[in-house]
């Protein structure tokens, strides 16, 4: 059944405003390239747009200098204004940009595990309205959060998790509460990290592929057939709490110590490294939730420091050096990630996995390389195991490109009809096409994550 005017029309419409996301200012001629459609299609596409507020002049092209045809068309970039928010254990990282994910401004503030629960959500709000403020902008669209924990499938709401700040939840409902006008989305970290690596990583080519996230914690983004898989409570990808041989115990409901995550959590990185007699930035004691004396520097930061050492370090000296401390911690690394990679290979068969996270970024080719030749000599499947390009900014990357679709997809819709249709006994009801295709948006990780 062919579509109606006006539901062509719509998908006109959001075709030619993703051409101008994706590829910048276009001619009209451009557009009737790139889309298809007939001269006078497109000049009326371009006028109904531009009448809408959506689209403007912004320029001309290079190659036409004179007449309407040279006229180059964009979004309006300051339609709408946009803010995403890294949420970590022990602080918050916040960017505010336009319609077109043009960062204006960006801030961070930590936030100690001492603070109470009500300055600490004060301080994240407070950067947020002060960073917008910095920007120029008076009024937030869309906001998009990325958190550690599990968010529920059915409400989109991020639960309570065992060894997460409680300021964390209590966060999303006061920004709801301050920013009432704005549209609020929390995401798991992990999720976010493996759209931004999807879209700007090395990702870009695979529709299906697995994220191994390994920073403060571990955890990991199903994408299967380019959907992101979340599981019935929303925990698929919960790999800290994957019982392995060679630690302590078994993990529990409520805390992943004795998972997976002892083996490739920064704080177990941090020991391992120790064991072999390498120095660790950062000074004092770490426990499994990555909280003591040196906070995050000694987890995280040092344990990503001491593998991006170990990974020079192994480059600079002959491979049959066998005794080489570096080599060797890189290799009892390598073992305990493949455990992890190789369950995921047996259980899904992505035929890619990534390591993320500030760990997989510092590993970079060489400890990937390492985890894909153990997997291989594991599992009968064959897989790519590829070291993540963004590193930990994948998560407020991830973010902002969650916010820039939601706000495009509320912006872009199809507008209601002035001319309304009559129905049936005498009613007025809008004549209502249905939305254009939206960009998928991902979701996921573990409670031990930072």
């Amino acid at each position: 059944m062919p579509a109606s005017p006006s539901t062509a029309r719509a998908i006109n419409d959001r075709l030619a405003l993703r051409l101008l996301q994706q590829e910048g200012p276009l001619t009209a001629g451009q557009l009737k390239q790139l889309t298809g459609l007939s001269r006078p299609t497109v000049a009326d596409l371009v006028e109904r747009l531009a009448a809408a507020g959506l689209i403007d002049v912004v320029g001309e092209s290079g190659e036409q200098r004179r007449g309407p045809n040279a006229k180059l068309y964009g979004i309006v970039a300051d339609q709408a204004h946009l803010a995403a928010l890294d949420v970590r254990t022990e602080g918050v990282s916040v960017v505010v940009a336009d319609l077109l994910g043009r960062v204006l401004a960006e801030a961070s503030t930590p936030i100690g595990g001492e603070t109470e629960t009500g300055p600490a959500v004060e301080q994240a709000v407070a950067l947020v309205e002060r960073t917008a403020k910095e920007a120029g902008v008076a009024a937030l669209h869309t906001v998009a959060i990325g958190a550690p924990g599990l968010i529920d499938p059915a409400t989109g709401e991020l639960r309570d998790s065992g060894g997460l700040p409680a300021w964390h939840r209590r966060l999303v409902l006061a920004l709801q509460e301050r920013l009432p006008e704005t549209r609020v989305h929390v995401e798991n970290e992990t999720n976010l990290a493996a759209l931004a690596e999807q879209r700007e990583g090395v990702a870009r080519d695979r529709e299906t592929f697995v994220l191994l996230w390994l920073g403060h914690g571990t955890g990991a983004a199903v994408i299967l057939d380019g959907v992101l898989r979340r599981g019935a409570s929303g925990g698929t990808g919960e790999i800290g709490f994957l019982p392995v041989p060679g630690t302590a115990g078994l993990p529990s409901a409520v805390d992943c110590a004795g998972g997976f995550h002892s083996l490739a959590g920064s704080a177990g990185i941090v020991r391992l490294a120790e064991e072999f007699g390498l120095a660790v930035a950062g000074g004092g004691d770490v426990d499994e939730a990555g909280r003591g004396s040196a906070g995050l520097v000694r987890g995280v930061v040092g344990a990503a420091d001491v593998v991006r050492r170990a990974v020079a370090a192994t480059d600079s000296v002959p491979e049959a050096v066998a005794a080489h401390e570096e080599s060797r911690f890189l290799d009892v690394l390598a073992d305990r990630l493949a455990v992890g990679v190789a369950s995921v290979v047996a259980v899904l068969d992505p035929g890619c996995v990534v390591l993320g996270g500030e760990v997989g970024q510092a590993g970079g080719t060489e400890l990937a390389a390492r985890v894909e030749r153990r997997v291989r000599r594991m599992s009968p499947l064959a897989t790519e195991v590829r070291a993540g390009l963004l590193g930990g900014e994948a998560v407020l990357r991830g973010a902002l490109l969650t916010a820039r679709d939601q706000a495009q997809d509320a912006l872009f819709a199809p507008r209601q009809s002035a001319i309304q249709r009559r129905r049936p006994g005498g009613g007025q009801g809008p004549s209502s096409p249905p939305p254009g295709p939206s960009l998928r948006v991902s979701t996921h990780g573990d409670p031990k994550k930072d």
